[in-house]
C-alpha cells in the first residue's frame, strides 16, 4: 500500500514497499554490509560519505558481532563525523530537527520536545542528547536492538501525531536530496511553526515530473514575479532565477539570502555559471 494517494507527488514514492534494514540472526557478510550503508544513509542525511571518513573500527565492531546495530547507530551519531556535518556549523535548534529526522525517523512534534533536548545538551553535553534518543522508548519499541531507524514520519503508527505528518516535509526534501544542500542551508525549519503551535504546510520535493518545488531560504526574499530581478540581452523566452546564499559585490563581502534574476534563454546557462562561481544556490527556475 503506498504512503499517501499522492506518494510520487510528495517524492515517498521510494519508502512505499521498503521493508526496515533489519539484521537477524545467521547474517552474511552482505547483510551485514547493507546495514553499514543503510546507517550511514539514514543517520548522516543522505550526505556524500568518503572512504577516508568511514567509521572503520565501529564497523569492524559490528562485523564482528561484537555491537549491535543499535550501538552502531550511536557510534555514528556521536562521531566527529556527525559533529562536523551537523552540529559545529547549525544553530542549535536545527541539530535536535535533524536528530530527530536520523535518530527516531520523525520530526520533532511541538516546542517542548525541542526544549527538553536544549536543556538537557546544556546540562550534561551532546554525548548524553544523543543517548537520550537512542536510549528512548520510543527508539526501542520502534527500532530495538537491531533495526536500522528508518523515516517513520511519513505513516500514521500508533503513537503519531499528524501534525508530525507536515513537519516531516519541512525536513524532508526527495529521495536524492542530503541534509546539507538544501536552499535554506543551516536554518531551523520548524522554529517559528513550532513557537506558534501551528501546522507546517507541505510542500512537495522536485521531481522530473513536477518540477521545481522549494522552500525559500529566508523570509526575506525576492518578489515571486519579474520586480527584483535584471534583465540584460533579447529573447522571446525569460526566464526567473531564485538563488540563496550568492556573495555580493564589493567588500566586506556578505551572503544575500535571497536574490532574483530574469535572463533570457539565450544566456540562461552562462548566468548560472556566473551564480556557482559566486557561491549562489538556484533554488528555484520559472518563466518570467
Amino acid at each position: 500500500m503506498p504512503i499517501t494517494a499522492a506518494a510520487s507527488r510528495l517524492g515517498t514514492s521510494a519508502f512505499d514497499e521498503a521493508a526496515p534494514v533489519e539484521l537477524r540472526p545467521n547474517w552474511t557478510k552482505d547483510d551485514v554490509e547493507n546495514v553499514v550503508r543503510a546507517v550511514y544513509r539514514q543517520v548522516l542525511g543522505n550526505d556524500y560519505l568518503m572512504a577516508s571518513e568511514r567509521l572503520t573500527s565501529a564497523e569492524s565492531l559490528l562485523r564482528d558481532g561484537k555491537i549491535s546495530v543499535r550501538e552502531f547507530v550511536r557510534c555514528v551519531a556521536k562521531s566527529d563525523l556527525y559533529k562536523q556535518k551537523f552540529f559545529y556549523n547549525n544553530f542549535q535548534t536545527r541539530v535536535i530537527e535533524l536528530n530527530y529526522k536520523h535518530l527516531l525517523g520523525r520530526a520533532p512534534y511541538d516546542e517542548s520536545e525541542v526544549i527538553y533536548h536544549l536543556d538537557l545538551y546544556e546540562t550534561e553535553g551532546f554525548d548524553a542528547d544523543i543517548d537520550s534518543y537512542i536510549d528512548s522508548e520510543e527508539y526501542q519499541a520502534n527500532f530495538g536492538e537491531n533495526i536500522v531507524p528508518y523515516y517513520r514520519g511519513f505513516q500514521f503508527y500508533n503513537g503519531a501525531r499528524t501534525v508530525g505528518f507536515s513537519r516531516m516535509f519541512q525536513l524532508y526534501r526527495g529521495y536524492a536530496n542530503s541534509d546539507r544542500s538544501q536552499a535554506a542551508g543551516n536554518s531551523p525549519r520548524l522554529a517559528r511553526d513550532l513557537a506558534q503551535n501551528r501546522a507546517s504546510s507541505i510542500v512537495s520535493p522536485s521531481s522530473s515530473e513536477g518540477g521545481w518545488a522549494y522552500y525559500r531560504a529566508s523570509s526575506d526574499v525576492a518578489p515571486t514575479k519579474c520586480l527584483g530581478g535584471s534583465v540584460t540581452g533579447e529573447s522571446d523566452r525569460v526566464y526567473r532565477l531564485e538563488v540563496a546564499g550568492i556573495r555580493a559585490p564589493g567588500y566586506p563581502g556578505v551572503r544575500r539570502s535571497s536574490v532574483a534574476y530574469l535572463v533570457p534563454y539565450n544566456q540562461l546557462s552562462s548566468k548560472m555559471q556566473q551564480i556557482q562561481r559566486q557561491g549562489g544556490r538556484i533554488v528555484s527556475v520559472s518563466p518570467a
